[in-house]
């Protein structure tokens, strides 16, 4: 019997054993850790032909044909596009780097290597890839994920938001990052409102980073697929389906189009508010257009005059609606305001027409009160004007979208599809107008009152917003970061300086016959000189020259006040004024 069970305890385990190397294979590659660098293109820097920055942390410059260069840490760097092809000055080092320059980080201790770019506030940590697109310097940066999300929440959210609001958008950032992700492109994200607003990380930014930190790694899922968290600053107290706006039949169902009180209960949330009252007084030139354009169509106004030039007015507004939903019910996005309303107009040259009985020109006798001459601080005709006649009650219908809102001024992102609402006192009609960008997804002020007002988790948060969507953990892991070659150490570089002010270009040719020395100045610190290609404000921007800059003055240019100056690298002409002479 011990033989037989010693047997069948062999067996088991073999079997398990069997099982084990089976399922093992599979259970690993699902924790394969995915890319968790991001591929940033800096869009905000308005890059053309030149980029001047500080490197934090030493860097490795590659060259587009192999060269490399060991920059040490707090190293001034400008980089200039000539000719389609890049030259790099670093205090007395230059260098042809060809028509791709990439800066490395280097790991040397805890140091975080970063770059800061001048006439911007932040510190940007990652690679950065400087290529040549359209003419122009298009700059990528590689950076880790988490590092990127530091960037991102603030600029799309406060700091000053509920942390719990925080921890919501930073899922909803890192989420849709990750959705973004393409490695057969060029980058992944923009650092623009295209994609995800990124200026590099500020250290002030405490919430921020808790907010991330606690979340690190969560993203929302759908069927264990990845979503495209979209979301929005306010969605005007109605949230929006991605098919409305974008179109597509395989949106995620997560998605849903419900009322967001805390949208529109926020007090911070953007709205617009037109008063109109009903005596017609402060209708704008614009909107009374709208109503003479809608009128022309009517067969009561033939004898009048609806041009522009000519006399009108509305009498009495006698009620407002907002009608046709864009898309089926529940949509509250109205497309159509319809008025009633009385009005009167000058008739068209050579007509007279008797003002019948009910044919009253003041407001006050519309409504059934004593009727007086006219309507409370209507002017008196000037001699030979023309006299407004009352035509008559009408209802017509206004397209909301562009036109009302223009004329109202309610337009608040000009993506025409604002949630527009009517109320009603005495004296006048409110239109109010709500929704900032495209309603779909988590409402940044939605999820602040949902925090503030309510005490509600992130994980609540977000479940409003993506109803069906599960948050997930994710796996992807940053590839350390390379230790430089010993050899390299010894390439000489600039002295460090801690300031990330721009490189000025070397000027160290003798001066011609006639010229003389001179530095940029009569300008701020964070301002510069634009060098052009002919002596003029309209001429071409060759580049900017920034405070101290040293240039040769080679001669006095034909336009009085400029002046023909150059350095090792440029030529150009710039205006005499902005230059002091270095004695």
């Amino acid at each position: 019997m011990n033989k037989i069970k010693h047997s069948r305890l062999l067996q088991t385990v073999f079997l398990l054993l069997l099982c084990l190397a089976l399922v093992l294979p599979s259970a690993l590659a699902a924790k394969t850790p995915d890319r968790a660098e991001i591929r940033v293109s800096l869009r905000r820097l308005n890059l053309t032909d030149a980029v001047w920055m500080t490197l934090e942390g030493r860097y490795l410059a590659r060259c587009a044909d192999g060269t490399e260069l060991l920059l040490p840490a707090d190293t001034n760097v400008t980089v200039f596009l000539r000719s389609g092809k890049f030259v790099l000055f670093s205090g007395a080092v230059s260098l042809s780097a060809g028509k791709k320059l990439t800066f490395l980080r280097q790991q040397e201790g805890d140091t975080v290597p970063g770059i800061r770019f001048n006439l911007q506030q932040g510190f940007y940590p990652g690679d950065l890839s400087l290529s040549v697109k359209d003419g122009a310097i298009q700059a990528v940066l590689s950076l880790p994920l988490e590092t990127y999300l530091q960037g991102v929440v603030p600029y799309e959210m406060s700091d000053s938001f509920p942390l719990e609001a925080l921890k919501a958008q930073a899922v909803c950032a890192r989420t849709y990052a990750l959705s973004k992700m393409n490695p057969d492109a060029d980058y992944d994200v923009v650092d623009t409102t295209n994609d995800q607003v990124f200026k590099g990380l500020n250290p002030e930014y405490k919430n921020t980073a808790l907010a991330v930190n606690g979340t690190e790694g969560l993203v929302l899922t759908y069927k264990n697929k990845l979503i495209t968290a979209w979301y929005g600053a306010s969605n005007g107290g109605q949230t929006e389906l991605p098919q409305h706006v974008w179109g597509g039949d395989d949106i995620p169902a997560c998605f849903d189009m419900t009322d967001d009180p805390w949208d529109a209960e926020n007090p911070d949330s953007l709205v617009r508010k037109a008063v109109l009252k009903k005596d017609g007084s402060n209708l704008s030139p614009a909107f009374l257009r709208l109503l003479r354009e809608a009128l022309k169509s009517e067969p009561e106004m033939g004898d009048f005059d609806l041009e522009d030039d000519t006399p009108f007015r509305v009498d009495l507004i006698r009620s407002m609606q907002v009608t046709t939903p864009r898309y089926k019910e529940p949509s509250r996005l109205m497309t159509r305001l319809e008025v009633s309303f009385s009005c009167s107009a000058a008739l068209k040259p050579g007509l007279t027409r008797p003002q019948e009985d009910g044919d009253e020109l003041d407001i006050r006798d519309l409504m059934g009160e004593e009727p007086t001459p006219a309507p409370t601080g209507t002017p008196e005709p000037a001699a030979g004007e023309s006299v407004p006649v009352f035509a008559g009650s009408f209802d017509v219908t206004l397209e909301l979208f562009p036109g009302v809102l223009n004329a109202l001024a309610l337009s608040i992102s000009g993506a025409n599809n604002e949630i527009v609402t009517i109320t009603e006192d005495d004296s006048a009609f409110t239109l109010t107008s709500a929704r900032y960008g495209h309603g779909v997804g988590l409402s940044q002020r939605g999820a602040e009152y949902q925090a503030k007002k309510d005490n509600r988790s992130f994980e609540e948060i977000l479940s409003f917003y993506y109803p069906g969507a599960k948050l997930k953990q994710y796996s992807g892991e940053s590839a350390p970061l390379p230790t430089p070659d010993p050899a390299l150490a010894v390439t000489p570089g600039p002295a460090p300086t801690a300031t990330p002010r721009p490189t000025l270009m070397p000027v160290t040719e003798d001066l011609p016959e006639g010229a003389w020395l001179a530095e940029v100045e009569n300008i701020d610190d964070d301002s510069s000189l634009n060098l052009r290609a002919e002596p003029s404000p309209a001429a071409e921007i060759l580049m900017r020259l920034f405070r101290h800059q040293k240039l040769i003055v080679l001669e006095n240019a034909e336009v009085d006040g400029w002046v023909k100056v150059k350095t090792d690298a440029t030529e150009g002409y710039v205006m005499l004024s902005f230059l002091q002479r270095i004695k």
